[in-house]
């Protein structure tokens, strides 16, 4: 009894630890390797490029009442409304060469979206609860630099669900040459990594 209560007592200490580390931003470093390593070897593959560059163009005239229309009809798919356009993201060629890159990671990445110069989806691994990532740090502290080497590293996290911890890596995603055109996030499942 005495050595399962020391062995409980050492797990909670562990745990907490590593909480702490994690909160002090001590998974940065890790994070930030993982995404130089990995993630940037296959972020510039011509399916990301053309995609962005693609929805870039499609959606230039896009005004903010337009983002926000998006981001609305999004978000009701998501509630269980019509899921006509999150389908569509999902079936795309992006999509699918993201999931593939997620499942080839060995339970290290959780999800991957990468958005476009206005912050929109253009593909994704798993459904993302907005369209919209322009409001958020992950494309403002990236793409919305304007530094085609920008990478942020969020907080890290922990699911109370899978009891995962987890933080997200984005980083600016350039075309050839050189000139930033979007974002890729992607989350980090700090206990495989």
């Amino acid at each position: 009894m005495k050595n399962t209560l020391k062995y409980a007592v050492a797990a909670v200490a562990l745990i907490a630890g590593v909480n702490a580390a994690t909160a002090a931003g001590e998974h940065i470093p890790a994070v930030t390797d993982y995404a130089n390593a990995n993630i940037k070897t296959w972020v510039s593959d011509k399916t990301v490029i053309e995609a962005i560059k693609a929805q870039n163009a499609k959606n230039a005239s896009l005004a903010q009442s337009d983002i926000d229309a998006l981001d609305q009809k999004w978000r009701a798919g998501v509630d269980g409304g019509d899921m006509a356009m999150i389908d569509e993201v999902l079936a795309n060629p992006l999509s699918d060469f993201l999931r593939d890159k997620q499942m080839a990671s060995n339970g290290v990445i959780t999800e991957i979206f990468v958005t476009d110069d206005k912050g929109l989806n253009v593909g994704q691994s798993d459904v993302t609860s907005d369209y919209w990532q322009g409001d958020e740090a992950k494309w403002q502290k990236t793409y919305g630099t304007g530094d085609a080497a920008a990478i942020f590293v969020d907080e890290a996290e922990k699911d109370e669900s899978t009891q995962m911890l987890q933080s997200q890596v984005s980083m600016t995603i350039a075309d050839e040459s050189g000139a930033p055109i979007g974002a890729i996030t992607v989350g980090i499942n700090l206990n495989a990594l």
